[in-house]
């Protein structure tokens, strides 16, 4: 920055247009995310602004383009069962709730789709706003926030299939995309992973190294990932000549996958091989089988799914699916502000294909 600009006090728009040689309107147009601005106009505009330091004002800004450059991520729809939303929005307000919030944030899975959405804004000059809907009070926070321009659009992770606010922000008319496919029917973009051929990469492992007694704990079954996995894993596990495969249903937390283990191991001693629906669980059944004596993968291999930070802490390392949650973040992220950009565009979706990582339980 030159001496006498310092001397000025902060860089303004009639600073930045000299420096570029062009008119004050174009500087705006240009700061504002206009588009037909020549390129190279727009790269001087850049430059000018690099060299004066000039910062927009951010509430200006938003006066001119109707943006708030802030998008809500907002989880909805987990830790709470149907019919026990009022008993949720009253401990809530109490301050004795918190579970809800205490499960988004143990889970691992979480802390990727946030890691992956802030990396995609943080460079485009805007921010995520986290939001929860737990209730039907928080859902209908969350559409009128959306409503009132506080935030541009929302990603929405929603682990309950009967959750309701994908349907209310489609029918209310905002922008949004979806983590995962929604299990109704609703007009909004997603991003997804074909957790069937996941569940596939799975069985066929265990089965190729010799495995023949084998055991499932699957997801929440209520959740469209903890039945496309289940399925997933039961249908190959029939093309392999396996018709029956005990089932035990989790939660996707270690806990779960504890008591799991502990009653498969009950009711089926000689088990020789485990595919837990996510890496919590399978965390949760190698703890157990240590406990009981069982050596990982010598007596019982075990494959996770997600590729988590679980599946490290693991030990032994756990074989697992890969689900590559930061990309599918951030091409949700970029799903939203294309629509964000282009309101008439047509909904799409965007299906990821998992990946085996064989480390040293299985």
């Amino acid at each position: 920055m030159t001496d006498d600009l310092r001397s000025a006090g902060a860089p303004t728009l009639e600073d930045v247009a000299r420096a570029a040689g062009v008119s004050r309107a174009t500087v705006s147009r240009v700061v504002n995310g206009v588009r037909n601005v020549d390129p190279v106009i727009q790269e001087a505009v850049r430059r000018a602004v690099s060299v004066t330091g000039y910062t927009p004002n951010r509430a200006a800004r938003s006066l001119v383009t109707r943006r708030a450059d802030a998008i809500a991520l907002v989880v909805s729809g987990a830790g709470v069962e149907p019919g026990a939303a009022e008993e949720a929005e009253d401990t809530t307000e109490s301050g004795q709730g918190g579970s809800f919030t205490a499960q988004v944030f143990a889970d691992p899975f979480f802390g990727r789709v946030v890691t992956g959405v802030v990396n995609y804004l943080r460079p485009r000059g805007m921010h995520p706003v986290l939001m929860f809907a737990e209730s039907s009070r928080a859902r209908e926070d969350v559409v009128a926030y959306l409503r009132q321009g506080r935030a541009d659009g929302a990603l929405v992770v929603s682990t309950h299939a009967e959750d309701p606010l994908p349907a209310l922000i489609a029918e209310a008319g905002l922008a949004a995309v979806l983590f995962a496919r929604p299990a109704r029917p609703v007009p909004v973009s997603y991003v997804d992973l074909a957790h069937q051929d996941g569940a596939r990469l799975a069985a066929e492992h265990l089965l190729g190294r010799g495995c023949r007694r084998i055991a499932t704990i699957s997801g929440p079954l209520d959740v469209p990932a903890g039945q496309a996995r289940l399925t997933g894993f039961r249908d190959t596990m029939a093309r392999h000549g396996h018709p029956y495969i005990p089932i035990v249903e989790g939660q996707f937390t270690q806990e779960s996958g504890e008591a799991a283990m502990e009653r498969l191991l009950a009711e089926h001693p000689d088990l020789d091989g485990v595919f837990a629906a996510n890496d919590l669980m399978a965390l949760g059944a190698c703890h157990v089988l240590r406990e009981r004596g069982r050596s990982v993968p010598g007596d019982v291999a075990v494959v996770g799914f997600d590729d988590s930070s679980a599946a490290l802490a693991c030990r032994p390392p756990l074989t697992t699916v890969r689900q590559p949650v930061e990309g599918m973040a951030a091409e949700m992220t970029r799903l939203l502000l294309d629509r964000l950009s282009r309101p008439d565009g047509p909904v799409t979706s965007v299906i990821f294909e998992p990946e085996l990582v064989v480390r040293g339980s299985a």
